[in-house]
C-alpha cells in the first residue's frame, strides 16, 4: 500500500512516516499544500493523510481541488482543529475521516488501514484464496495448507497485491508504484529480490510454486497457469 503524508511538522512527519513504514506501507511525504497537491495528482495512492494548517496552500484547498478534478483517493484529515464546525467543513470538502491532534499512534494506523481497505469499490475481500493459500486481509495473516507463514510487513503487502490480481501478470512498474515509495531506484532489482524471497517462503518444503515469472513482463500469482494473461 502506498500512502501520501502531507504534514508541515518535520518531527511529526518523521514519526508517522516511520510508523507507517514499519507497518508495511510505502510513504511519500510533503511539507506544504502545493507539493501535496502535486504529488496527489501525479500518483495513485491508496490513502492520503492531510494536515489542514499547511504553508503555501491549506489542506481544505488541497482537498477541494482534488475532488473537483475527480480524484477519489481516501483522505484522512489530521489537524489540531477540533470544533464541530471544523469537522463538518472537512467532511463536506470530501474527507473520508478526521483525526484530531494529539492522537494515539495505534488509532492513527488503524484509521489508515481502514481507508486502504475501502479503496476498491465495496471494500477489499477479507479472505483471499489461491489454491491452498489463504490470506486474511484484516488480520494480515497468511496460511498455506493450514500452516501459518511468517512474513514481514512489506512481504505481506506484496503478496496481498499479487493476490488481488491473481491469474494476471503484474509488471515490475506496477509493483514499484504500489508497494514502494518515490525514493526507490527504478534501475534496482529491489522488486525481483522481494519476489524471490516471497516465492521461497510460500514454496517451503515440497509445496508447488505459486508465484510465476513472465520474463520481460512481470509476475503472477496462480496455482498452475497455462497462459500468460495480459497485464491489467
Amino acid at each position: 500500500m502506498r500512502v501520501l503524508l502531507v504534514e508541515d511538522s518535520l518531527r511529526l512527519q518523521a514519526s508517522l512516516t516511520t510508523a507507517l513504514q514499519r507497518s508495511g506501507y510505502a510513504v511519500d511525504a510533503a511539507l506544504d499544500g502545493e507539493e501535496g497537491l502535486w504529488r496527489a495528482k501525479s500518483e495513485d495512492y491508496d490513502a492520503m493523510v492531510l494536515d489542514l494548517m499547511l504553508p503555501k496552500r491549506d489542506g481544505l484547498s488541497v482537498l477541494t481541488a482534488l475532488r473537483r478534478q475527480g480524484r477519489t483517493v481516501h483522505v484522512l484529515i489530521l489537524t489540531a482543529r477540533d470544533t464541530v464546525e471544523d469537522r463538518v467543513r472537512g467532511l463536506q470538502a470530501g474527507a473520508d475521516d478526521y483525526l484530531v491532534k494529539p492522537f494515539a499512534l495505534e488509532e492513527f494506523l488503524a484509521r489508515v488501514q481502514a481507508l486502504c481497505r475501502r479503496r476498491t469499490s465495496g471494500g477489499r475481500q477479507t479472505l483471499l484464496a489461491v489454491g491452498d493459500l489463504e490470506i486474511d486481509t484484516v488480520a494480515h495473516t497468511v496460511r498455506r495448507d493450514g500452516a501459518k507463514i511468517a512474513l514481514t510487513a512489506r512481504e505481506y503487502q506484496l503478496l496481498e497485491y499479487l493476490a488481488e490480481r491473481r491469474g494476471h501478470v503484474v509488471t515490475r512498474g506496477e509493483i514499484e508504484a504500489h508497494i514502494y515509495d518515490a525514493k526507490v531506484d527504478p534501475m534496482s532489482n529491489v522488486v525481483d529480490s522481494a519476489v524471490c524471497v516471497l516465492r521461497r517462503k510460500l514454496a517451503a518444503g515440497d509445496a508447488p510454486p505459486l508465484i510465476h515469472t513472465r520474463r520481460g513482463i512481470g509476475y503472477l500469482l496462480d496455482t498452475a497457469p497455462t497462459r500468460t494473461p495480459a497485464p491489467r
